[in-house]
């Protein structure tokens, strides 16, 4: 995640590579860090990066929280903003161990690799108007960022964060039902895909509600409606609305286990 978002701000033309300064602790992924993002300074440590960095972007895994907040508490100072991607670690305990309150919270999703994020942040109580919109402009370099409440992530989790999964599933079931109606397995994956992207890019670039859409799909006595009567009657819209919700569900169990 952390050379996707490096690469995003390259692309973007929000810095070069230069400017750059990232630490791993472990060698090989220093190693592919700067390969896959050419011209990045690595650095000996957390504390030499937050020391040579305006904004620090905390990307370790949330087991890794405590051992590495301990490690830099007390060197961002009120100049520092940082960035925090970790999973169900919640703005107060991220304040708390930092030893700063100039902190974001960052939910992103996997589709960041490719560009086509969707995050949600939620700013600490240190960070300014000036800081969200500088989140905002880095994220939207891997894709679409809002801005939230932070009691609303839990909620983005449930929906961008763990959505790619669903979706793929439903891709995977499109998929499948081209091959059962005669389609070469490699034909039908790649259609089911693209028409998911198309579905996407319409329903963003129009801002039409996605029922408009599907109604224009759905002529009268037509194809489209009868595959939407099929998946009525086997539920896949309760069946999605239940799994943002579980995952949601997961999500504030697990912030809370943490606190």
């Amino acid at each position: 995640m952390a050379r996707a978002l490096a690469g995003g701000f390259i692309r973007g033309g929000l810095t070069s590579a230069d400017r750059l300064v990232v630490f791993d602790p472990a060698e090989p992924a220093r190693a592919e860090f700067a390969a896959q993002v050419a011209g990045v300074r690595l650095l000996a440590d957390n504390r030499a990066v937050i020391a040579a960095a305006d904004v620090i972007v905390l990307a370790v895994k949330p087991q890794q929280a405590d051992a590495v907040t301990a490690e830099v508490c007390g060197v961002c100072g009120p100049d520092k903003l940082l960035v925090s991607i970790l999973a169900g670690t919640p703005l107060a305990r991220l304040c708390a161990g930092l030893g700063t309150q100039r902190v974001v919270r960052v939910m992103p999703n996997t589709p960041c690799l490719v560009g086509a994020g969707a995050a949600g942040f939620a700013l600490g109580p240190g960070a300014s108007r000036q800081d969200a919109q500088l989140v905002a402009e880095l994220l939207g370099a891997v894709g679409l960022a809002l801005e939230v409440e932070e009691s609303w992530l839990d909620a983005v989790t449930g929906l961008s964060g763990s959505g790619p999964a669903f979706v793929y599933l439903i891709i995977e079931a499109l998929s499948d039902g081209g091959v059962r109606v005669g389609l070469p397995r490699a034909t039908a994956a790649q259609l089911a895909a693209q028409t998911v992207l198309g579905a996407a890019r319409m329903v963003l670039a129009t801002g039409e509600h996605p029922g408009v859409l599907k109604d224009r799909v759905a002529s009268p006595g037509g194809t489209t409606i009868a595959g939407l009567q099929a998946l009525e009657e086997r539920g896949l819209r309760a069946a999605l609305m239940a799994a943002v919700q579980a995952a949601a569900k997961r999500s504030a169990e697990l912030s809370q286990a943490k606190t």
